[in-house]
């Protein structure tokens, strides 16, 4: 580059405030790097850089030095492989000499760095958020004692932290947490981190991947470390991730026989020290061992947060469902700012080729409901079920499950049924004024005033609703047009 290069790059570098290089090694020549390294000015390259984002994998690591500036807020480090042990001490190197140049840092996230590697935190005083995987000791006492942290993600080494660790971390720690992560591949140093610790995060996600022999005795334990260590009245949103290590996968593709296996992070025991969170807001379980939940499992969790709006519990695809159709409609009665639900339910009771005026629900419906994930719930009969569901949750926006083709034709079917409701309802509140009021209606008054008319109108768009549903839908429709007003068992008009 000529000096008036870089008199037109001085015109424009002052501007930039957030720049990603995440592959520079393949988008930019080395030779421009070598260029960029030598301007006729002081560094940084970008004086006021405020938000910088790297990728370890490349060659080209060593020239994030060119970039890092003192007034940096956000500083975003990731690997997305493995750094060989060749090359581990020239990143580590690198790695060491970024804190000094950029004090005044806020945010710093550094994902996927390989084992003994680390970017000391100790010279930020100042950060409210923070992502560290392998995190050692003395960067979780530092963080523990920085009265601006917010938010925190982190992985846990597999040894659990020091005895002298965990006695620092019961004085007050984390006091500003609002938001917390956890990552572990092991329950032990999990169960350690949280029986040490008194916070009161609103957000708290933590990721379980281990072998099925830690799961079966540990998850009730594991919980109720977790409880005694968050506030019950302040934590919102709950997310838990537990997922199986390839050995486990491999065992359940060779045998058949492990249904049951993940029965205890589902039964009661294993929920009942989470019912203590009484201003739940979200709760998110994923999981690809099996599920295994009950009615009456079902109806306690609907008790324990009646402040749900989103509540979802997703595990393995060969599960044994236990949730009917009927503690569905218990659980959003209990919930009524309930918006997204996913869970597996069995359909038999509503999966059937006729309606009956007996179908197990006779309560207000659920306005709030907009979102509902069945996950691998199987079903025959689709209009029997989206009559259900348009029943207890009539403004249901989207109805999703993996049997893509049965139950793309109940979210179809949910909405015709609720608009037919919603009609009736409108019609028959009409009448009702009309039938109530003092003044009397001549023919010869304007149409749209007239009852008569009105209940014409209705009848001709029925007539057009009817032609656009199949033979096999129509009893539906009448029986959602009178046998629900006639019985009232199903219908809330």
């Amino acid at each position: 580059m000529t000096i008036d290069d870089w008199s037109v790059f001085c015109k424009y570098n002052h501007r930039v405030r957030s720049i990603e290089i995440l592959s520079p090694g393949h988008s930019i020549n080395a030779d421009f790097w070598v260029i960029l390294g030598c301007p006729p000015f002081s560094l940084p390259l970008l004086p006021n850089l405020t938000s910088l984002s790297w990728n370890l994998d490349s060659r080209t690591f060593s020239y994030i030095r060119l970039f890092v500036t003192k007034g940096l807020m956000t500083l975003n480090i990731s690997a997305s492989r493995a750094i060989s042990s060749p090359r581990r001490p020239y990143v580590q190197s690198i790695l060491s000499c970024i804190p000094p140049l950029c004090p005044s840092l806020s945010h710093i996230h550094v994902q996927g760095l390989s084992s003994n590697m680390y970017i000391a935190l100790q010279p930020w005083s100042h950060l409210s958020s923070a992502t560290i995987d392998d995190i050692p000791d003395a960067d979780i006492l530092h963080l523990a004692n920085l009265p601006s942290l917010r938010m925190l993600r982190l992985g846990l080494r597999r040894t659990p932290i020091a005895v002298e660790t965990q006695r620092l971390l019961r004085h007050p720690a984390f006091s500003a947490l609002q938001e917390l992560s956890v990552e572990s591949y092991c329950l032990a140093p999990l169960d350690v981190f949280f029986k040490s610790l008194s916070i009161t995060p609103k957000i708290l996600s933590f990721t379980i991947t281990v072998n099925m022999d830690s799961l079966r005795t540990r998850i009730p334990v594991s919980m109720t470390h977790i409880c005694n260590a968050c506030s019950h009245s302040v934590l919102e949103h709950l997310h838990v991730r537990v997922t199986s290590t390839d050995d486990d996968d491999d065992d359940d593709d060779d045998d058949g026989d492990d249904d049951d296996d993940f029965s205890i992070l589902t039964n009661a025991a294993a929920f009942q020290p989470l019912y203590a969170f009484n201003n739940l807001r979200k709760l998110d379980i994923l999981t690809n061992y099996d599920v295994q939940l009950d009615d009456i499992t079902l109806f306690q969790m609907a008790k324990a947060w009646p402040l749900l709006e989103e509540f979802a519990i997703i595990g393995g695809h060969h599960q044994s469902t236990r949730i009917t159709a009927n503690a569905l409609a218990v659980l959003l009665q209990h919930c009524p700012h309930l918006n997204m639900v996913s869970v597996e339910v069995d359909w038999s009771a509503v999966d059937k080729p006729d309606v009956s005026p007996d179908i197990p629900y006779q309560g207000p419906p659920h306005n709030n409901l907009s979102y509902a994930n069945f996950a691998f719930s199987r079903i025959r009969h689709t209009a029997g079920v989206a009559a259900f569901l348009s029943t207890i949750a009539p403004k249901l926006e989207y109805v999703f499950a993996w049997d893509h083709t049965r139950w793309t034709e109940v979210n179809r079917l949910v909405k015709t049924f609720s608009s037919i409701r919603d009609r009736d309802g409108r019609m028959m509140a009409d009448a009702g004024r009309v039938a109530g009021s003092d003044v009397r209606v001549s023919a010869e008054d304007d149409p749209e005033d007239d009852p008569g008319m009105e209940r014409g109108r209705w009848m001709i768009r029925d007539m057009h609703i009817m032609d656009h549903l199949s033979a096999s839908y129509q009893p539906y429709y009448e029986w959602l047009h009178y046998g629900g007003r006639k019985t009232g068992a199903l219908l809330s008009i």
